[in-house]
């Protein structure tokens, strides 16, 4: 008997949706509301990376909440352009739960963990880490 909104049962445990991990951390809703108020549309293109680089920070870096949140997404984000326009680059969840991007060489990058650094302070500018990624 098959109940789709069961799940497939029969998956093997610790197998993966890698399609559906991608969409789920492709939402960056804060991300998406507040640039959005600014004329910036997120397209997941390299072109969208550049316009969020442009933005002058708003009140994001006054309440530590928002930053953090922010900062979240704007690496979810990057990690998604990374993922959705270089070859062979995936997503990946380390044993701690951080969400990374691997690239076919084996290479990782914590895509988060850049995006809390962008949110802070703007550097280093996320245009020049999906460069660096791309080249890679």
């Amino acid at each position: 008997m098959n109940i789709p909104f069961l799940g497939d049962r029969r998956r093997k445990p610790g197998a993966r949706d890698p399609e559906g991990l991608a969409e789920l951390l492709a939402e960056c809703e804060l991300l998406r509301s507040q640039v959005s108020r600014s004329g910036v549309r997120l397209d997941d293109s390299p072109a969208s990376l550049e316009a969020l680089d442009q933005l002058v920070p708003g009140s994001w870096r006054d309440d530590e909440d928002t930053l953090t949140w922010l900062g979240n997404d704007a690496g979810l984000y990057l990690g998604t352009v990374i993922v959705r326009t270089v070859p062979g680059a995936a997503w990946e969840i380390r044993s701690d739960g951080q969400p990374v991007v691997r690239l076919a060489s084996g290479r990782e990058f914590d895509v988060v963990d850049s995006g809390h650094a962008w949110a802070a302070g703007g550097v280093p500018e996320l245009s020049q880490l999906y460069a660096e990624v791309a080249e890679a």
